[in-house]
Formats: structure tokens, sequence, C-alpha cells
């Protein structure tokens, strides 16, 4: 027997949004149960993402909670009943499952926003600035994992230069900017990709220079990736073991805030292309 493949952050968003619509109805898991003509352990299941729900059962569900968001249960169907296998799946079983969150996530976007203080973010990278990135990586990489990890962060730029291409908004800081994690000609290469993508409607660059008063505020790396619906918003933050994917409502709306207040005190988008071209001309 094979063994059953560990949920997908998609589908662990999933369960997460049902058990915390039963617990906003008051109910248990054996009265859920009960109400759809199961047992709790189903209901357990559904709620860990072990187990998949279809359409019928999920509009049930949504009823006996009392949940009548339309727009939020026609989201919740759709993230149930898709069937998608994107570009990232040829990399199952070769890279870390969050890779693949990534993709899945940036896939199924409205909108994303970058907050970057150390690196410019993977969508925007070059070949040569992510192979840099990844060369560094401790503990170090078989050349065929980090060229894996390159190919795949090159793929991932289909959100922003694709034809379905998002709206993407990037706050980045000058020291971003200045760290050459290659050589020089690859920097210039790297600012010089970054000028071209802001000249694109449905893209923004923002840049935090050093001279920034108050950079209490934009002391943290970030991204936003807005979801078919408000509620299901994700942050994604970086930790030390890989990423970190937010998603209480609590924490969207900081995180909200908190970008609205790091773009208010940052260089208008012709400023920061105008900063970006004299800094490429330094190199």
């Amino acid at each position: 027997m094979g063994t059953k493949r560990e949920p997908t952050a998609r589908q662990l968003r999933l369960a997460i949004e049902l058990r915390r619509l039963r617990e906003a109805a008051g109910l248990s898991a054996r009265e859920a149960g009960a109400l759809l003509g199961v047992n709790s352990v189903q209901i357990s299941q559904i709620e860990l993402g072990t187990s998949g729900v279809s359409e019928k059962r999920l509009r049930r569900l949504a009823s006996h909670y009392a949940c009548t968001d339309t727009e939020f249960i026609d989201a919740l169907v759709a993230m149930a009943t898709d069937r998608t296998r994107g570009w990232w799946e040829e990399y199952r079983g070769l890279l870390p499952t969050s890779f693949l969150d990534l993709s899945e996530l940036d896939h199924h976007a409205r909108c994303r926003r970058d907050v970057a203080v150390l690196f410019v973010p993977g969508p925007l990278q070059t070949e040569a600035y992510a192979r840099a990135i990844f060369s560094n990586r401790v503990p170090e990489l078989t050349d065929e994992e980090r060229e894996l990890r390159v190919r795949h962060r090159i793929n991932r730029r289909v959100i922003i230069e694709g034809p379905d291409a998002i709206p993407y908004e990037l706050v980045i800081h000058e020291a971003a900017l200045r760290i050459i994690v290659d050589d020089r000609a690859a920097a210039r290469a790297q600012l010089s990709r970054l000028l071209d993508l802001s000249e694109a409607d449905h893209i923004t660059v923002r840049v935090l220079p050093f001279t920034l008063e108050g950079f209490a505020r934009a002391g943290s790396t970030m991204t936003y990736v807005g979801g078919p619906v408000p509620k299901l918003d994700t942050v994604v933050r970086d930790v030390p073991h890989g990423s970190v994917f937010i998603d209480s409502e609590a924490m969207l709306g900081i995180f909200r805030t908190r970008f609205r207040k790091i773009e208010e005190v940052a260089l208008a988008p012709d400023r920061s292309r105008d900063f970006i071209h004299e800094l490429a001309k330094e190199l």
C-alpha cells in the first residue's frame, strides 16, 4: 500500500477554515458529524486536511455553521474541488514541500506585496542572483540540488511575467539593493532587471533608502499574498527552517497595516527608479 501524500498548505488552509467555522458555530466535531450524517472521526480528518470534502458536503457544513458569506463559501468550494496540477508538481519529491506550497500559493493569488530588507525577492531574481543565493546555503547543496532550486525559482516568475500576471508591489530596502551576492556584473544585471520590471503597469517598486527616518517600521521581511477573498489572504515569513504561513484574521489585519505604513514612508515609484538607476551606475 502506498503512503498517502501529506496535505499541501492550500489543503491545510481549507481544513483550518472549516474548523474555524465549526468552532465559531459552537459545535463539537461529534455534533457537526451528526448534522452531516458522518462520525466525528471523519470531521476530524477533514479538519486535518487528510480527507477531502465534496462541494455538497462543504455547503451543507457551511449552512449548519450558519455561514452566510457566499463569496467566502464559494472560495472554499473552489479550494476543495480544484484539481490543478501546476508546473510545480514536476518538482514533487525533488524539492522540499515548502517550495511547492509557495508556488501553489502564488498560482492562486490575486495580488502580492513584498517587503524586502536584505535580498531581492525570489520572483524578481536573475538566474545568476538566485544561483549565488543557493550556492551559499548551509548545509551546502549538491550541484543538482542547487540547479533544481534555481530552475524552480526562475519558473516562479510566471506570476509577474506570464499571461495571467498578478498585481505586484515591492518595497525594498537600499541594503538589499547594495548587497553584492555574486559579483558586480551580476549585481548590475539584477538592478537592471528591477528597473525593467518596474516599468510594467502591474508592478510597483518603492525603495527605502538608508537615510529613511523611523526605520523601525521597515525592519522585517514579509510577503503578503492576496487570496480570492480577504479572509483567505496569507502572509509568508521566512524562518531558519523554511517558511511559515500566517492566516489568522487578526494577524492579517496587523500585516496589512504594517505594509501600508512601510509603503507610506518609502520613495515614490518614479524616485525609486531614479534611485536604482543611480546605484547601478556606481557598480
